[in-house]
């Protein structure tokens, strides 16, 4: 009976943490996956992916009731691509965004919308986290750029130092109109205010009628702290961003995501052998 289970939902993030170190779900992760489904276990994917790059990463994993938490909270969908919930930057404002001054010889931005993935040059090192899905980018002019629709700005550099300077000048200057967050070190990403995936999961269990208590969640990175934080029983990966960490003291810390850790956590939490 599900009332006897241990948590009635899991959510997890992606990349760092459900995914393995190839960026793709492994088969023990798939096969541990489908003995909670027919558990009768809600399964929640949240991540700062785009939906349509989550949706067939997903639909390999082969399970029909299952929940994806995009773009960090901007969207949820069901598996048949039914949006669920939407809340987008302003149009005039991620514009405005998209065109901050940077270093481009240290960061390149990007733009997540619901006509595609964005960016301002060619990156083919991108490719490599979307082996599973195939997803594509296209090069755009964010000067003469429609911005409709956009779920998510982000800026990527080689490393945390190079974005410091653009961080600052973002929060000074958008902080009270947006989520400002790290999906990853080198990774700076910029929601509409109130998104995140925290409050997408709320959204998630309230319909679903469960409590906090009822969920188990997992991740790595900064934009999964609000979600870590709420949840019955949250976990951080070994690999996680030690500000995850440090910012969440009192959580247990399981094995890597390139050992498939979040399946081996489950197993042993749900009894599945």
């Amino acid at each position: 009976m599900r009332s006897l289970l241990p948590f009635q939902l899991v959510a997890s993030d992606l990349d760092g943490t459900l995914l393995n170190g190839q960026h793709v779900v492994g088969d023990f992760t798939i096969d541990t996956l489908r003995k909670l489904e027919q558990k009768q276990v809600d399964i929640v994917v949240a991540t700062g992916r785009k939906h349509e790059d989550v949706f067939s990463i997903v639909a390999k994993i082969g399970i029909e009731n299952i929940r994806m938490i995009t773009s960090n909270g901007a969207r949820i969908h069901d598996l048949s691509g039914r949006l669920l919930y939407k809340n987008d930057l302003p149009t005039d404002l991620a514009l405005e965004i998209m065109n901050v001054p940077f270093d481009k010889n240290k960061i390149f931005v990007n733009s997540y919308q619901d006509s595609g993935w964005f960016i301002d040059r060619e990156v083919p090192q991108m490719a490599k986290y979307h082996q599973d899905s195939g997803f594509g980018y296209q090069v755009v002019d964010f000067r003469h750029h429609d911005a409709q629709g956009t779920e998510k700005v982000f800026f990527i550099a080689r490393c945390q130092q190079d974005l410091l300077e653009l961080e600052q000048h973002l929060r000074q200057t958008y902080g009270d109109r947006t989520e400002i967050v790290y999906a990853s070190l080198n990774c700076l990403e910029i929601m509409n205010k109130g998104v995140s995936k925290g409050n997408a999961l709320r959204k998630v269990l309230h319909d679903c009628h469960y409590n906090n208590s009822a969920c188990i969640a997992f991740g790595d990175g900064m934009n999964d702290e609000t979600m870590l934080d709420f949840v019955g029983k949250g976990c951080i990966m070994q690999n996680a961003n030690p500000a995850l960490i440090r910012a969440l003291p009192q959580l247990e810390i399981i094995g890597h995501h390139a050992h498939e850790a979040v399946a081996s956590y489950l197993r042993a939490t749900f009894g599945i052998i």
